[in-house]
């Protein structure tokens, strides 16, 4: 089974694989206040949760109770995400078929967990184009989210991130992974006693690379001691380090920690705008068509150009305004 092509309908790079989600804010789908307060915080990304924050009971009446929140709550400048329960279960169908014929418009991307293998992502995306054309929504719009959570799927990584046009991240998620695996740790996100090295790091760099070979973004799982931002804040920056995209936040004391780790500091990003305007000027006609240059005591190329791009972006994305200026050198 394969998903029909849609290239000419996938949403640009610049308005859906490059959406900031430095923090990807879990909401409970049952929970109208939580979702009321999260409008307000300053996530980029809030996924609205019918899955592990829903009790079964409480799962139809949150299918409702997110429609209404999509429809007509303030969510100015965030991506709108929610998830659905796991094909593994009887919910999923259904979880998707209330939410996008209910808010089809309102929602960006539908997040599915326990991602085992591409014809899970494959039948997302043919359930959702089949609601769309129903309905009369944009064909190939709404994005999906796949969540690596256990070992299968992560040996299937690969498959899965190449699955589908409608694919923008990948997303680690810890807890259940642990599990699958019979890691030695009940503390999410921390480091297993015993060992001497850092036991996800396999596992981060594995995702990350399937990810950005299909030109997917990278997103970390969340930390569950909640109120220790400064334990938040090492985890995240072992990910940023790597090159991840953001990380899932599950309080609003994260939110903040989250977009600082994930954004480049300000003289990082000054240094990479400038490298960039250093480039364009000597590889132009004004500059002497040279493929490289001096930039102060640091030679810059075309590989020093990439590199830019990327920090250069994460630093536009995030709102940041430089405070420096090129100036050509004088002849």
């Amino acid at each position: 089974m394969t998903a029909p092509d849609r290239a000419d309908s996938r949403p640009s790079p610049a308005t859906a694989l490059s959406r900031p989600r430095r923090s990807c804010l879990a909401v409970p789908g049952s929970n109208p206040r939580f979702l009321e307060k999260a409008q307000g915080l300053a996530a980029d990304q809030v996924f609205l949760d019918l899955e592990d924050a829903c009790a079964p009971l409480a799962k139809e009446d949150a299918r409702h109770t997110i429609v209404k929140a999509l429809n007509e709550g303030d969510w100015t400048g965030k991506t709108r995400v929610v998830r659905v329960n796991d094909w593994t279960t009887h919910w999923t169908y259904r979880d998707v078929i209330t939410v996008v014929e209910g808010a089809g418009p309102n929602l960006d991307c539908i997040m599915l967990p326990k991602v085992q293998d591409a014809q899970q992502v494959i039948a997302l995306d043919l359930l959702l184009t089949q609601i769309e054309k129903t309905m009369g929504f944009e064909v190939g719009r709404i994005g999906i989210e796949a969540q690596i959570e256990n070992a299968k799927g992560l040996v299937n990584v690969d498959e899965i991130a190449g699955a589908s046009s409608r694919l923008e991240t990948i997303v680690f998620g810890p807890a259940d992974f642990m599990a699958s695996i019979n890691m030695k740790s009940l503390v999410v996100g921390e480091q297993p006693p015993g060992y001497p090295a850092d036991a996800y790091h396999y596992i981060l760099m594995r995702i990350l690379m399937a990810a950005r070979t299909h030109d997917l973004q990278a997103i970390d799982g969340p930390y569950l001691q909640i109120r220790n931002v400064d334990g938040f804040r090492e985890v995240a920056g072992r990910a940023a380090a790597l090159g991840y995209d953001g990380k899932w936040v599950l309080h609003p004391g994260q939110v903040e920690a989250a977009n600082e780790v994930f954004s480049p500091s300000q003289e990082d990003y000054d240094h990479a705008e400038l490298i960039l305007d250093a480039y364009d000027y000597c590889t132009s006609a004004e500059g002497g068509m040279k493929g490289s240059a001096m930039l102060g005591d640091e030679m810059i190329d075309e590989a020093s150009r990439k590199m830019a791009l990327v920090v250069a972006g994460k630093g536009r994305a995030a709102g940041m305004t430089r405070t420096s200026a090129f100036q050509p050198p004088e002849a």
